[in-house]
């Protein structure tokens, strides 16, 4: 434990190694989802965009863009929360962050700022990448970055849990690559879940992923297929529920602990 005061030298530290990682993984880091992205605006932009012109009064191309920034930075949150935990664990260095001068929260917020950093960061990236290719506006800038800041953190959180309960490189990327992504797909990032006849629309709601992707839609364009109050709550309680199993975690020292 630090005593009652953050450790600020502590967390900097872990946070500057983090980040580090970005810098020197910088090709895989933020050149492949940016190509990925282009990619995808080729594919959907082209191919689909010119059978469907707009979406909800919204160009189709620019339609997308709110999705693929939400697809990467779930995507990205999750895994750079993820790897973050998981190398010490790996490398049995994670006893040294356990009997270092630093507490439960301040690790956490050291490796969750640092994920939530670097995602957003790519997010800002691939929106800048974006504006090359089709007219994007966004009506509340505000409220684009509190759902770029909440979903980073709370993904980031959930992707820290990710990492404790990974005990190897297969389960660390089962579930970004097995249920965050097909998640995302299906959650309405590259069409309205309005078009989809029912019951398959009423079914599409159980997707937790709808509703963020929707109150960060609106946040551009001023429409979504979920109240932003709703979207912004599911954002809050899924947050909860990722602090409230890391406390869990702490306490019992689940998967941290011989």
């Amino acid at each position: 434990m630090s005593g009652p005061f953050l450790n600020g030298a502590g967390m900097w530290a872990i946070y500057r190694t983090e980040m580090a990682r970005m810098r020197r993984t910088i090709w895989q880091s933020v050149a492949t989802p940016v190509i990925t992205t282009v990619l995808y605006f080729i594919v959907f932009g082209g191919a689909i965009g010119s059978r469907i012109q707009h979406v909800g009064g919204v160009g189709y191309g620019a339609f997308i863009v709110p999705g693929l920034i939400m697809l990467t930075l779930l995507t990205q949150s999750i895994s750079n929360a993820s790897i973050g935990i998981y190398f010490p664990k790996f490398t049995k260095t994670i006893f040294e962050i356990l009997s270092a001068p630093l507490s439960f929260t301040e690790a956490v917020f050291a490796y969750v700022g640092a994920a939530a950093t670097k995602s957003i960061l790519l997010a800002l990236i691939i929106l800048a990448t974006a504006t090359f290719f089709v007219p994007v506006r966004i009506l509340h800038p505000g409220w684009m970055v509190a759902f770029l800041l909440l979903t980073a953190i709370a993904f980031s959180l959930f992707g820290f849990i990710v990492g404790i309960w990974a005990e190897n490189f297969e389960q660390l990327a089962i579930i970004p690559a097995l249920v965050v992504t097909p998640l995302t797909f299906l959650g309405g990032a590259f069409y309205s879940i309005d078009m989809l006849p029912q019951p398959w629309r009423t079914i599409n709601l159980l997707n937790p992923v709808v509703y963020l992707i929707s109150g960060f839609r609106w946040s551009f364009y001023g429409t979504g297929d979920i109240g932003v109050g709703t979207s912004l709550a599911f954002t809050a309680v899924f947050m909860v529920i990722c602090v409230a199993l890391l406390w869990w975690i702490f306490r019992t020292g689940y998967r941290l602990k011989p």
